[in-house]
């Protein structure tokens, strides 16, 4: 009988490492009903325990927002001035699982002051659930929620229509929010955009289809979260594995640790070292349960080649037919999350994948009223700002446009001084060198110097230790 038990605990643990998992966000205006919703959907699918349970029906008696009802809010709103206001000031995460999925949700602030919260809460999630009340449809907070969705490369967006038993579960009204949140979101490019109606205190369509929406045939809220196909939202085309740690144990071993931040890696593969240029074949993928023969995101291996060829911490491995932007200048999309207004002068850190490089803000295009959508001339960007922004960084980067390839384009700036994360970005492309200050790099021109070839290796060894200590320079061979 022991045996069988042991068994059976072994056979759910494996099921439960093979359940794939879902990052979810919750954004929506003050009293849409975010918090209320989550808790619903933990309540409903049976996921809380005894004393949880007993400590929410003692708290909504004490400090509740529901009436009645039970507050589901309070499973989340657990800061005091989150539970006097009846709001969400801060990012709260909860985790829960059903038979079918893992998932982690990430339950945002709906003020706008909040936005870099939201913007934290949203940078690792697959989908999204915005809330609008059936009473007042789509408002100003829904189209920035939905801009903010959008701009952070989330593919996939639930529409909750929530308090719907307050406009008597009406189809019109359902239909009227529908037809005009489509017409607003259609530019913004969003690949899945799913419409649901519920009440999320009285449960209708969130764990189960509600009787009283009989002209709705769609899935409930937590049957689409656990079918939503988000395999194919990751990147296997284009191989970049960002190299965090050179793994040397011994004299035998020399490896290149780190996670694969898109495609597909393969035993064998002809693969070229950034930014040195230096091509070498995959001899062995080796993890702490044994070698593979394939790797994809988001694994963490550790790459050994054939050919001894010097890699370090933040150079990255691509394959050598499918290469990524290299440069020092680009454009990207801003976030500005420090409450000290941007300093045009000053040298930040700027980390991107595993590259820590200095950086100066070049030009702000513009700034984004996240609001109105338009956009607005600027010289600098204050908290919770979003605008265009030009870049130079020390040295060069490796990367991809944002809406391809997210760990490659994404970066945050780090204020040298107080070691605050200044600002999040999503890069938007290369900028050509000639459209920029005009400011130039030194240039190495070995020819001219009568520097031959047998010298390049040194010469490249010591570039790259100058970038690495934020110095650049041009180094013309021929």
């Amino acid at each position: 009988m022991e045996n069988r038990t042991t068994l059976n605990i072994k056979e759910f643990l494996d099921r439960d490492e093979q359940k794939d998992l879902l990052r979810l966000l919750t954004a929506g205006s003050v009293d849409d009903g975010k918090s209320t919703l989550i808790g619903r959907l933990l309540f409903d699918s049976k996921k809380l325990y005894e004393d949880q349970l007993q400590a929410l029906e003692r708290d909504s008696k004490r400090m509740g927002n529901a009436g009645e009802h039970i507050d589901y809010a309070l499973l989340l709103d657990g800061l005091k001035a989150e539970r006097e206001q009846g709001i969400t000031i801060d990012v709260a995460y909860r985790y829960f699982s059903t038979n079918n999925r893992k998932f982690i949700i990430a339950d945002t602030p709906g003020h706008e002051q909040y936005t870099r919260n939201m913007i934290t809460g949203g940078s690792t999630a697959n989908l999204a659930i915005i809330l609008v009340d059936a009473r007042t449809g789509v408002i100003t907070q829904t189209r920035r929620h939905t801009y903010l969705v959008s701009l952070l490369g989330i593919r996939h967006v639930v529409l909750a229509v929530n308090k719907m038993d307050l406009v008597d579960f009406s189809q019109a009204r359902f239909d009227e929010i529908v037809a005009e949140y489509q017409k607003f979101v259609a530019p913004l490019g969003i690949p899945d955009v799913r419409c649901i109606p519920l009440s999320a205190l009285d449960g209708d369509n969130v764990v189960e289809r509600s009787a009283r929406t009989p002209w709705y045939d769609g899935p409930s809220l937590l049957e689409f979260l656990e079918t939503v196909h988000i395999a194919s939202d990751h990147n296997f085309e284009d191989f970049r594995f960002p190299v965090q740690y050179v793994l040397r144990p011994n004299l035998d071993f020399r490896g290149f640790s780190g996670k694969v931040a898109s495609g597909i890696v393969r035993e064998g593969d002809t693969v070229m070292a950034l930014p040195s240029g230096k091509t070498s074949r995959v001899k062995r993928i080796v993890t702490y349960d044994g070698d593979l023969k394939e790797a994809f995101p988001p694994e963490s291996v550790t790459l050994t080649l054939e050919d001894e060829i010097d890699v370090s911490r933040g150079e990255m491995l691509v394959h050598s037919d499918n290469l990524p932007t290299v440069g020092r200048h680009f454009e990207a999309m801003l976030v500005w999350m420090d409450e000290e207004a941007m300093d045009p002068s000053k040298q930040f850190f700027l980390k991107q994948t595993t590259n820590l490089t200095r950086a100066h803000v070049s030009d702000v295009r513009y700034r984004v009223d996240v609001n109105t959508m338009e956009q607005a001339e600027a010289s600098i960007l204050r908290l919770n700002e979003i605008g265009r922004v030009r870049f130079t960084t020390a040295k060069p980067l490796f990367f991809d446009a944002y809406t391809r390839n997210k760990a490659c384009g994404s970066f945050i700036l780090i204020d040298p001084i107080t070691n605050n994360t200044s600002a999040v970005g999503m890069i938007l492309g290369p900028v050509d060198e000639k459209d920029m200050t005009g400011e130039e790099l030194p240039r190495l021109d070995l020819p001219k110097l009568g520097i031959g070839p047998e010298h390049y290796d040194a010469i490249d060894a010591a570039r790259r230790e100058l970038e690495r200590q934020g110095i650049a320079i041009e180094v013309i061979k021929q």
